[in-house]
């Protein structure tokens, strides 16, 4: 019995944009370096952006990881199974953080330096 050979994708064909509008806005070779931003934004500097709010169920195209404890996982899930039990809201994990995520930064942005993120790193 003779081996069967198996065509794999190239990486062109993994690495290649998704659709007509990527193809139009893929990355250069070299990416910019984005500026830094300021050490601590004011509450008075940021208010011309708008509301803050999640990106919610979109397709999703930057990936960042983030380690958790065990017991956070733990609070992230049964959280998650809350909303479902009681508010009915079927959401997945990264969703959940997501929200949990634009909150935390809208609340950044309008408190400046009277935010709670601000208060839980210094303290």
């Amino acid at each position: 019995m003779a081996a069967r050979r198996v065509s794999l994708p190239t990486a062109d064909d993994l690495f290649r944009p998704t659709s007509e509008g990527d193809q139009a806005e893929a990355a250069p070779a070299v990416a910019a370096v984005p500026e830094p931003a300021p050490a601590r934004k004011t509450a008075k500097s940021t208010k011309a952006r708008g509301p803050r709010t999640s990106s919610g169920r979109v397709r999703h195209d930057e990936k960042m990881t983030v380690y958790v404890t065990a017991e956070e996982l733990v609070d992230i899930e049964h959280a998650r199974l809350s909303l479902r039990r009681d508010h009915g809201l079927a959401v997945d994990r990264g969703r959940l953080v997501r929200e949990a995520l634009s909150i935390v930064l809208a609340d950044l942005e309008h408190q400046g330096d009277d935010s709670e993120l601000v208060r839980r790193l210094l303290g």
